[in-house]
């Protein structure tokens, strides 16, 4: 054999190790990014000048338009090549994180990275699981498999405290350059893959992706005006349960006829695929709702730097890595339902020992356990509800399926980051209303303007930031003020974080309904779903 024939082979693998380590590098990107949105909320409220909720929308927006638009941008890149969609979402979710490092304003953060950002995700997470799949064979693909779902667990991990040191050493801004760097470097990556063809029915729903993105983006926009103070929440929120309805009933209609819906409504005739998706719309529901109080309570209320509050919020992070490692390698014996509803209490345990904590602690410190113990309980559903919403879905059907589960999770998250945000904002607005109405120190002509002037402004500052800018008032006006800022915090973080215990809750009542349910062996190697896309 000479020597070119023997390098061949060797050539091959090299290419093909590259290619895993590119989809893997787009895939941490994609994960880090919220992570590195979170961590940094007080530095980039200063930075632009506006307001936590300003921020936490932008949050919320960005998870809602990738859940609206995953389903029809899947439909999307079947038609238009699954490599060209990668490369759009690849190129949009770019322009997002170069939007980050220049941007002065919050306007072009809800247009550039929430909204293109979330376009891109939602065309890169479908196209990157077929080009996967058409891109690699045997033992491979597994490893393809494994090592971009490793990427997306560490990116999860690591992100609070990537993002925590980036922000705290350097600025958040580096941190968004950095991912247009490792996008560009994907890119260039481009010539290694091959298209996917799609070799299915051919076509797009309109009416049905038009009825989708109403009906998930009327509910969380309603909860985000609302959270804002802007009129027609109800207008907003009957268009979205409306357009939910609407969209039942036209899939089954296009079913019936012969038609090819959006997604097809015999999916749902399954027990466990419906509890399946539940749980995953509840464990998101749960996660958003703690990765938004948290921040804000560690920054705003503990005055933490992005670091100290990576640092604080790793143990969540951590735990939940570490145990969905264990977990779906070690507790194959056990029920997956037993599995899910030890995962939904142990959540539901640890954040409702947080709430207590919230007005006591002067210290992030106090949080671990609580953390870890939550941690754990995640960690036991990201190892589960995968396999267990998918194990009834034939093989022929799973991707789609896949979509329809990764979409109610997106949904999900962007839900729990709304409802929580909007919760804690109103809470505040009354609390600081209430109190300083009920004060004996503040004059009765100014307790009007300065709940007004709390509700404004207390809501993006420390109290250190406050009391810089109470200077040459009275000191007992001063600290009267304070006293009102200190208070009225903690009970708003506590409502908002009763989204996510409530979601606990309720995943653990539909786990109850997975018990009764008989298992069901996958029909089909699931391994590959675990993207979610």
């Amino acid at each position: 054999m000479t020597e070119q024939a023997m390098a061949a082979p060797a050539k091959a693998a090299a290419s093909t190790t590259r290619l895993m380590i590119l989809l893997a590098a787009a895939m941490f990107v994609l994960v880090v990014d919220t992570s590195l949105m979170n961590v940094s909320i007080s530095a980039v409220v200063h930075d632009l000048g506006t307001t936590v909720s300003g921020v936490q929308s932008a949050i919320a927006l960005e998870a809602l338009v990738s859940a609206a638009f995953i389903l029809i941008s899947s439909k999307i890149g079947d038609l238009i090549g699954r490599k060209r969609a990668y490369t759009i979402g690849l190129i949009a979710y770019a322009i997002g994180a170069l939007a980050m490092t220049v941007t002065q304003t919050l306007l072009p953060v809800l247009i550039f990275w929430a909204i293109f950002g979330g376009l891109g995700a939602s065309l890169l997470l479908p196209a990157m699981q077929s080009l996967i799949h058409g891109n690699f064979d045997g033992p491979d693909k597994a490893r393809a498999y494994a090592m971009v779902g490793a990427a997306a667990g560490i990116a999860a991990a690591v992100g609070p405290l990537l993002g925590g040191f980036i922000t705290t050493y350097a600025t958040w801004r580096l941190g968004f350059a950095l991912e247009v760097v490792i996008i560009a470097v994907v890119l260039l990556g481009l010539r290694l893959i091959k298209d996917a063809p799609f070799t299915g029915e051919r076509g797009i729903d309109l009416v049905g992706a038009v009825f989708s993105v109403l009906a998930m983006g009327g509910v969380v926009l309603g909860i985000l005006i609302w959270q804002e103070g802007g009129d027609r929440v109800l207008a907003f929120l009957a268009v979205g349960f409306a357009s939910l309805a609407a969209l039942a009933w036209w899939l089954v209609r296009r079913k019936r006829a012969g038609q090819l819906p959006l997604i097809d409504p015999t999916l749902f005739q399954s027990k466990n695929y419906q509890s399946g998706v539940i749980g995953q719309l509840l464990q998101q529901v749960t996660l958003g709702g703690t990765m938004i109080a948290l921040p804000i309570f560690l920054q705003m209320v503990l005055e933490y730097n992005a670091m100290q509050s990576g640092l604080s919020i790793a143990p969540l992070s951590l735990s939940m890595f570490a145990v969905a490692l264990v977990a779906g390698r070690r507790l194959g014996g056990q029920r997956p339902a037993a599995i899910i509803r030890l995962g939904f209490l142990l959540t539901t345990v640890g954040m409702a020992a947080i709430l207590p904590l919230v007005p006591r602690v002067d210290s992030g410190l106090w949080l671990t356990i609580p953390l870890i113990i939550a941690g754990c309980g995640l960690g036991l559903l990201v190892s589960q509800l995968n396999n267990y919403t998918l194990a009834p879905i034939s093989g022929d059907r799973i991707s789609e399926a896949a979509g329809v589960n990764s979409a109610a999770g997106n949904f999900g998250l962007s839900f729990g980051l709304a409802l929580a945000g909007a919760l804690m904002l109103g809470t505040l607005s009354v609390t600081f209303t209430n109190m300083a109405n009920a004060s004996t120190v503040l004059p009765a002509d100014q307790k009007a303007h300065v709940a007004e002037v709390l509700n404004q402004d207390a809501e993006l500052m420390s109290n250190t930031a406050l009391d810089a800018q109470l200077e040459g008032q009275p000191q007992a006006i001063q600290d009267e003020i304070i006293r009102i800022n200190t208070e009225a915090r903690p009970i708003a973080l506590q409502v908002a974080l009763l989204v996510p215990v409530l979601a606990g809750v309720l995943g653990l009542l539909n786990s109850l309904r997975m018990m009764r349910l008989p298992d069901v062996k996958p029909s089909a190697n699931l391994e590959e779903f675990a993207l979610g896309g």
